[in-house]
């Protein structure tokens, strides 16, 4: 009875030490997460039920100081949303350029098998304080903002970063890696544009030029056709508005004169199929059937300019738009002054400037320091105008996704390409990444451009 004992004890002993061993190999059995991010001064934290992917998933709100300048200042909470797989994994920083709009893993993060964290960006949504002050929305806040999470975070999880965001948030990505280039390894912006200025005719150009001739006349004959027929239009409209309880303080006839001239441009940004754009033998119902499917007339609708209004106001001051050349449709306009988004900045913001030397440094840092950026573009998208051009100053690569539009991912591209974009991910995240210059870019197919 005694041996029998001793045996279960031995075993007992056994069974504990392994467990034991395993704790401290794995690193992760004997460490709380929830306690960790607990200790971060001035964080809330909420659990939440997010991607099957992630073991834990949380909410987080930082405290954040509205003039980085001025940390004893005005705070607002920003808020956070994390993904955790493994203390021992990478981590991708999502960088939102408006609110957050999903906690999904992204493509890289599964790519990665990573932890994920998703950062709404300043002054939209949940991430601002009662009353804005519009003078601290600057990329240079809002990096810091950026760098004060990663920071933080980093304290747990010591691995290879990376970060990454789209359209907005990919200059936002861009903007922060200038600012704090050490914050993370590897940066992948998608679809995002560098403009020069508030109205950036790199747009005109790319608008008279993308795709073929047939397809661009097909687009400028039906925006005449909706001009031309938009006093049988406008009730269609209106009911249509009244359907979906949208208001235009602006009026209904100017938003309808917008969204006619935002059709190109955002034709080309959503994969517009020529093949489905109404010419002059379609009947009225198609035309606008058409509109609707297509629809750019909630853009300039009163809830969406509502809650947009911290994007036209860093549109307008810093990171620069795009507006609508009229000339061809002046006869069909009541307001034929040059058409620009100062119609949409917030009150008492009007008198606001453009500063033009923001992007002239991003630019700057770009072609000569912005290293281990990832860029990813579509081809035909509008805002493929205004893309970053690296220079061979730098270790970035530049991928192309033929006839891609506005929602080009890794996952868009060919599938020889979405293989070498990988491997250079791969690489470069590894423990001694190699130069693409020195051979690890691959292939130079006309889509990947090696800077």
């Amino acid at each position: 009875m005694r041996k029998i004992i001793k045996s279960l004890q031995l075993n007992l002993i056994l069974i504990l030490t392994l467990v034991l061993l395993f704790s401290t190999v794995s690193g992760q059995s004997i460490r709380n997460l929830k306690e960790e991010l607990e200790k971060i001064p001035g964080v809330m934290v909420f659990a939440l039920l997010s991607d099957p992917m992630f073991s834990e998933s949380y909410e987080l709100f930082f405290t954040q100081p509205v003039d980085h300048n001025n940390p004893d200042g005005e705070k607002f909470t920003q808020r956070v949303l994390l993904g955790h797989v493994g203390f021992d994994r990478p981590t991708v920083a999502v960088i939102e350029g408006y609110s957050i709009y999903t906690d999904k893993a992204g493509e890289i993060t599964k790519f990665l098998n990573a932890n994920q964290i998703t950062i709404e960006h300043r002054f939209f949504a949940d991430s601002r304080p009662d009353s804005i002050p519009w003078d601290y929305l600057t990329i240079k806040q809002a990096a810091a903002d950026q760098h004060e999470i990663i920071t933080a975070l980093k304290k747990i999880y010591n691995k290879k970063w990376v970060s990454t965001g789209i359209s907005k948030g990919g200059q936002a990505t861009i903007y922060h890696r200038r600012f704090y280039p050490n914050d993370v390894d590897v940066s992948v912006p998608y679809v995002a544009p560098l403009n020069f200025s508030k109205e950036d005719e790199r747009y005109y150009t790319f608008l008279k030029t993308v795709g073929t001739p047939e397809c661009r006349k097909k687009i400028y004959d039906y925006q005449l056709i909706l001009f031309q027929n938009k006093a049988k239009l406008l009730p269609m409209v209106k009911q249509m508005a009244k359907t979906r309880n949208y208001h235009f303080s602006m009026g209904i006839e100017r938003a309808f004169d917008l969204s006619v001239l935002e059709y190109s441009f955002s034709f080309w940004q959503w994969c517009g199929s020529c093949a489905l754009i109404p010419d002059r033998t379609a009947i009225l119902e198609e035309v606008f059937q058409h509109y609707i499917f297509v629809n750019p007339l909630v853009f300039f609708e009163d809830s969406d300019i509502r809650n947009n209004l911290p994007f036209y106001y860093q549109a307008l001051t810093e990171i620069g738009m795009y507006g609508y050349e009229i000339e061809p449709f002046k006869k069909y306009l009541k307001d034929t002054t040059n058409i620009t988004f100062e119609f949409n900045l917030p009150v008492g913001t009007e008198n606001a400037s453009f500063n033009s030397e923001s992007m002239k440094d991003i630019n700057n840092w770009i072609q000569n320091e912005g290293n281990y950026m990832l860029y990813i573009y579509g081809q035909n998208d509008a805002y493929f105008a205004t893309a970053v051009e690296p220079s061979k100053n730098t270790n970035a690569v530049r991928m192309v996704n033929p006839k891609g539009c506005h929602t080009t991912r890794i996952e868009s591209f060919p599938e020889n390409t979405k293989k070498e974009i990988y491997k250079i991910l791969q690489d470069w995240m590894s423990e001694k990444p190699k130069s693409v210059n020195q051979g690890s870019g691959g292939s130079k197919e006309e889509i990947l451009e090696i800077f």
